[in-house]
């Protein structure tokens, strides 16, 4: 089978691949043009973002049978029409899960203890205390919505503190324990004063956080966002911010971005508002990022394709 790489990856997928007897082509610096002239010949294709494989790629890909995105989300995929045509889509949400657990804790205690602020007044020599008086997580009630892999592992960093977690997932259900409560969406909105969001970007999820989502909270609120930047409608997350109804948000995704906020021709106002605000902790989307997960995101890929694949299995 010839499996072509149009992203980088760790090479341990190649390397396990090869070992099981893959042809595998290095297409990383090759364009979408030449990739639509050589992909009908490739049984396998290993990307993250640099292209989408839509429904235009899919149909010249004649001879493909997987798709491998080193990521968790899906998105700049047609798995529905892909899957229609018999092709296997892979992703490794598994992978980078506990970076994503992690990061989600650092942002929100870093925000809660003004670590950012106060790093940076130390270097200017500005040594303020009372004015960078932080807040404890004890006795808060944290809200967890999606409860898959990132939201889980967010789930487990935060047992280690005294801290009630609420967890709602539409699409699933029997996940409660002794540390987390599940429950539904209301609930969440009832009785917490933070909430993660662990999604996948869908048609259901974009802007899923509105004005109206988030005036049905009954406390004022702070938002961690860890999944994707659409699934925040930014201008009305500003706009509670102003009125206090948003305490403070942790947003490692802008809806705004693509592969950077480099391609925007003006910054709209709420993106000014974010990046100047005292209230908010920002990361390029980098909350799977680790050297460990990069690794960890090729291993799941090759687990899922030698499985399938190998041994006559297909």
């Amino acid at each position: 089978m010839r499996v072509m790489f149009i992203d980088t990856v760790h090479a341990v997928l190649q390397e396990r691949l090869e070992t099981a007897g893959f042809e595998c082509v290095d297409h990383t610096k090759s364009d979408l043009d030449r990739i639509k002239k050589e992909i009908g010949s490739f049984h396998g294709i290993a990307i993250r973002s640099r292209i989408s494989v839509n429904k235009e790629l899919l149909d010249l890909a004649s001879e493909l049978r997987f798709i491998a995105r080193s990521g968790s989300g899906m998105e700049n995929i047609d798995v529905a029409y892909a899957e229609a045509k018999g092709i296997r889509c892979y992703g490794a949400p598994e992978g980078n899960a506990n970076a994503v657990g992690q990061h989600a804790l650092g942002m929100l205690l870093s925000l809660f203890r003004n670590i950012n602020i106060s790093d940076a007044e130390v270097r200017k020599n500005i040594w303020e205390r009372e004015g960078n008086r932080g807040l404890e997580l004890d006795d808060r009630t944290i809200g967890i919505i999606g409860f898959g892999n990132t939201g889980s592992a967010f789930a487990k960093k935060l047992s280690g503190f005294d801290v009630r977690i609420l967890a709602h997932d539409k699409y699933k259900s029997g996940f409660g324990n002794e540390h987390i409560e599940e429950c539904s969406l209301e609930d969440i909105q009832r009785n917490c004063n933070i909430v993660s969001l662990h999604v996948p970007l869908t048609d259901e999820t974009r802007y899923m956080v509105n004005d109206a989502f988030i005036q049905n909270f009954s406390k004022p609120i702070w938002v961690i966002n860890t999944s994707r930047g659409a699934v925040v409608k930014t201008d009305d997350l500003v706009k509670n911010m102003k009125t206090g109804k948003v305490l403070g948000a942790c947003l490692d995704v802008l809806e705004y971005e693509k592969k950077s906020l480099e391609g925007l021709e003006e910054w709209p106002e709420a993106l000014k508002y974010l990046t100047s605000s005292h209230r908010t902790i920002l990361t390029p989307h980098i909350a799977g990022w680790t050297k460990e997960s990069y690794r960890k995101l090729s291993e799941v890929l090759a687990d899922k394709i030698l499985t399938d694949f190998s041994q006559g299995n297909d």
